[in-house]
Parts: C-alpha cells; sequence; structure tokens
C-alpha cells in the first residue's frame, strides 16, 4: 500500500509540473527526479484531451483543419503552453546570445525575441499542418496520434536529467536530477506500450528512432551551447520530439 501510494504521489507531482490542471494539494512532496518515469503518463493524459476535443469538434461538422487547430489549443491550454515557451526560450538564447552566460540570461528574460516568435510559429504551423492532413486522411489515427505523441516526445525527458549535467545552480534542470536509470526505463516502457497500443507497433519504432535521433542531436547542441539541460532545453526537446514524430506520421 505505502508503495502504491509513492508512485500516485510522483504521478501527481509529474501532472502539476508539466500540466496546468488543479491538482489536489501534497503534505508531502516526493523529489522530482523519483516523478521522471510518470512523464508519459501526463502525456497521455494531455493527449487524450486533445483527441477528446478533436472528436468533438469533427462531430459539430466542423471542418478538419479548425478541428485540428482547436485540438492543438486544448493541449496547449492543458499544460500552459510549458513546453512551447521553453522552445521559444532556447530559440532566443542559442539564436541571440554571444556566450554561455548571456545565452542563460536571454533564456531566462520571459520576452521572446524574434528566434523564439519564428520557434512558435514554425513549431505550431508544422504540427497543425501534419495533424489536419491525418484527420483528412484518418480521424480515427489521428486522435491515437495526438495521444501517441504526447506520450513518447516525454520519454526521453528523463534520459535528458539522468546523463546531461544540469546548465544553471537552480531552475527545474538542476531541481529534477537525481533520477535513476531503472526510473528513466521504466517511463521509457510505459511509453512505448503505449505507443505501440495506439498507432501499432511498425509506426511506434519509426516515429521512436527518429525521436531518439532528434533528441540526441539537440542535447549535443544543448551540451555544446550552454553546457547541459534546464527546463527550457527540456520543453524544447520535448517540442522538437513531438514535431519529428509529427512529420513520420504525416508523410
Amino acid at each position: 500500500m505505502t508503495s502504491f501510494r509513492t508512485r500516485l504521489a510522483e504521478v501527481q507531482l509529474a501532472v502539476m509540473l508539466l500540466t496546468r490542471l488543479p491538482a489536489v494539494r501534497m503534505a508531502e512532496a516526493p523529489a522530482i527526479g523519483a516523478a521522471v518515469w510518470a512523464f508519459p503518463l501526463v502525456g497521455t493524459l494531455v493527449g487524450a484531451i486533445g483527441a477528446t476535443v478533436l472528436g468533438g469538434a469533427l462531430a459539430l461538422g466542423i471542418a478538419p483543419p479548425l478541428a485540428a487547430g482547436l485540438a492543438l489549443a486544448a493541449g496547449i491550454l492543458t499544460t500552459g503552453g510549458l513546453h512551447e515557451d521553453g522552445l521559444a526560450d532556447v530559440a532566443d538564447g542559442f539564436g541571440g546570445g554571444r556566450d554561455r552566460a548571456r545565452k542563460l540570461e536571454i533564456m531566462r528574460d520571459s520576452r521572446i525575441g524574434s528566434y523564439g516568435g519564428v520557434a512558435l510559429i514554425l513549431s505550431l504551423g508544422l504540427r497543425w499542418q501534419a495533424l489536419a492532413i491525418l484527420v483528412g486522411h484518418d480521424p480515427k489515427l489521428a486522435a491515437c496520434a495526438l495521444i501517441a505523441l504526447a506520450i513518447s516526445s516525454r520519454a526521453g525527458l528523463a534520459f535528458a536529467l539522468l546523463w546531461m549535467p544540469a546548465a544553471r545552480a537552480d531552475g527545474m534542470g538542476k531541481s529534477a536530477t537525481g533520477t535513476t536509470l531503472a526510473r528513466a526505463l521504466a517511463g521509457f516502457a510505459l511509453a512505448v506500450l503505449g505507443m505501440a497500443v495506439l498507432i501499432g507497433p511498425q509506426a511506434a519504432v519509426l516515429v521512436f528512432s527518429t525521436q531518439i535521433v532528434v533528441q540526441l542531436i539537440f542535447a549535443r547542441i544543448a551540451l555544446r551551447q550552454i553546457g547541459g539541460q534546464s527546463g527550457d532545453v527540456l520543453g524544447a526537446m520535448q517540442q522538437l520530439a513531438e514535431i519529428a514524430g509529427w512529420l513520420v506520421l504525416a508523410r
């Protein structure tokens, strides 16, 4: 019973970290590093909300491209644009900073610059177009893809926290360190199972392989740019993996 309550608390913490959904106050919160295995489960929740909105919009006779846009908007509202904000901050910092210190300073600034604006436009545009294409071909597959990619794009974050040093002495990237390989693998196994069920084993392997390559490349870039990971880097990593997944499925 104690183990179950611990796992449940870790799931609750993951939901609180990665979404803006209301949550019951916790008397004693577990360490963030202990909750990383549940990140794909949070993706299931976020994706399911988007898929529900997509199905409802289509049932009301809303055109597929607009239904796709509403589904994406529902997911963004659920997370509070957390990952999109990370992508924009990373684009501004990596693109506009002269050195590591300046890049980190820019990334901490809440304002969005030209690099961040372009990154957001491309991210939203590519995902919207890919989802609209899938909805036109197979609405059921599109709904499953919303959930599957929300799961898989978060599965690699635990490995980034495990293998990449924190770029700052504070922030989520620092406080979330200390996870274990077992927890990262547990989250990955959950993601693999969910992907296989939702979009089939063959598509799951192709999507996962592409996402892993994209995240590894980005991890190397982040190490060169700022020496490690941060909350913004993790958000950008999720966005890039999701975009890669959409491009694979909508090709």
